[in-house]
């Protein structure tokens, strides 16, 4: 994996920031990114940071190639996305693809056994869209192989996003301003960030872990919504950590990377969680698949057909498993009910969130779930699991401690938008609580310390994808 937690925080982070902070030359702060970024990758991937390495060599001739005047500009744009597809399907999807055809067929073909290179969903994409941009005319092919190797490989938000388009930040590359402020708030970002990971999400995994450990016979209707919400936490902050993380680091070295969540669990419909959550992933997939496959321009029936596409490979975009599938499709049956429902009536605002949060939480059961098996029938426990024998009882018992439901009570009220409600209704307290909230940061930054110090740190899920 790469650097450990404390390694990170304690030497890399300090090391990198001081160096580059201290280097006037613009090009020789690229080079200390660039290398840095390279070694961050390197030191859990040895060998596949070669791989990346040959990826961005590989996207930085096809963006050239693509520019050149107009004969064969769109076959090597496809052979250029057939090559990031291809890498994808190796390294990723081919035991699933070998797994699934002997399931069907009993054809017993041998399943490779590849380890999955981290982050290999999030860089493949970056580098599928440079190239993608460059022949739209959306951005010039970039002459400085270097500066598209730092696009890529850039360290804050190599292995697990946020999705940053070449466009977003082309100029920045070029050219890109540090002051202090910026890098105090992208500290406290960053502090946040790693807070939420550390302190809320390590937290209630513990509680889900748990219980998706256990044989489906001992869950119960309480356990298995225990499992759920702490999954539904766990998950929201250990990813928007993550992203908050990225964000805070991009900013301390003069970049500004796009917003990946917005309160997502404050949604009033599945359309609207899919504008909050994973804001670049959604994005990306808007842009470059959903548009161009018609979009919402050839009516209903076409327009559903295309969301079902794009949701079958968000689906499959997190992960080489069916479970992935099934929640990517779940979520896009929910966005096509809600397309054909009338318009101009809306819910209620409380049921607007009570549907939409009854429908993330029990797709990310799916999403959580070992086997569509067990997660069918965690959601069969969920809504039918009567069953309170002393046994069910105490397992669902254990998991409430008073350090889970404190956390879990932070999360719950972390997760709501109370600094949009300070800025419609609060204004003259936003700078005191701005004020505030830098003590407050380095409070939990010293706390995640204590507890990284502990023993307690779990790699973030998305690493995996």
């Amino acid at each position: 994996m790469v650097f450990s937690s404390l390694v990170f925080l304690c030497i890399f982070l300090p090391a990198v920031f001081l160096s580059y902070t201290l280097v006037p030359s613009k090009r020789v702060k690229n080079g200390i990114l660039i290398v840095t970024s390279l070694l961050f990758y390197a030191y859990g991937e040895p060998v596949y940071v070669f791989l990346m390495i040959g990826s961005t060599i590989v996207n930085y001739f096809f963006g050239l190639l693509v520019e050149k005047g107009k004969k064969g500009r769109r076959l090597k744009l496809g052979a250029a996305v057939f090559l990031n597809l291809l890498l994808l399907g190796v390294f990723k999807y081919a035991g699933m693809a070998a797994e699934t055809v002997n399931q069907l067929t009993g054809a017993g073909i041998p399943v490779p056994q590849i380890v999955l290179p981290v982050g290999i969903s999030f860089f493949t994409f970056q580098a599928m869209s440079y190239v993608i941009d460059v022949y739209r005319g959306q951005v010039d092919a970039q002459r400085s192989y270097w500066k598209v190797l730092l696009y890529i490989s850039f360290f804050p938000q190599l292995i697990a996003g946020p999705i940053v388009k070449y466009y977003d930040i082309a100029l920045e590359i070029e050219n890109r301003q540090q002051n202090l402020t910026e890098v105090a708030e992208g500290f406290r970002r960053f502090c946040i960030g790693l807070s939420k990971k550390v302190l809320i999400s390590n937290t209630v995994a513990l509680a889900a872990d748990a219980v998706f450990a256990l044989p489906v016979s001992r869950v119960n209707i309480l356990t298995a919504w225990i499992g759920a919400i702490s999954y539904l936490l766990q998950i929201y902050y250990d990813f928007s950590g993550y992203s908050d993380m990225a964000i805070g680091l991009g900013k301390m070295f003069g970049f500004h990377f796009k917003e990946n969540f917005h309160y997502p669990y404050a949604a009033r419909s599945i359309q609207d969680f899919w504008r909050r959550w994973h804001m670049s992933l959604s994005t990306w997939f808007k842009e470059y698949l959903y548009i161009p496959l018609g979009g919402n321009r050839k009516g209903k029936i076409r327009t559903c057909v295309n969301k079902m596409v794009v949701f079958f490979c968000t689906g499959l975009w997190h992960g080489a498993s069916w479970t992935f599938v099934v929640w990517g499709l779940y979520h896009g049956v929910f966005l096509m009910i809600e397309s054909f429902l009338p318009k101009g009536k809306k819910a209620p605002a409380l049921l607007g969130h009570l549907y939409a949060l009854l429908v993330v939480t029990v797709g990310f059961v799916l999403f959580r779930a070992d086997t569509l098996s067990q997660g069918l029938s965690m959601i069969a426990a969920m809504f039918t699991g009567f069953s309170f024998g002393e046994e069910m009882m105490s397992t669902a018992i254990l998991q409430l401690t008073p350090l889970f439901l404190f956390m879990t009570a932070a999360g719950v009220i972390c997760a709501a938008p109370w600094k949009e409600w300070l800025e419609k209704k609060r204004r003259k307290l936003l700078p005191m609580v701005e004020s505030f909230s830098y003590p407050v940061s380095i409070a939990l930054l010293i706390l995640c310390i204590l507890s990284l110090s502990g023993g307690t740190y779990n790699p973030f899920i998305y690493f995996r994808f």
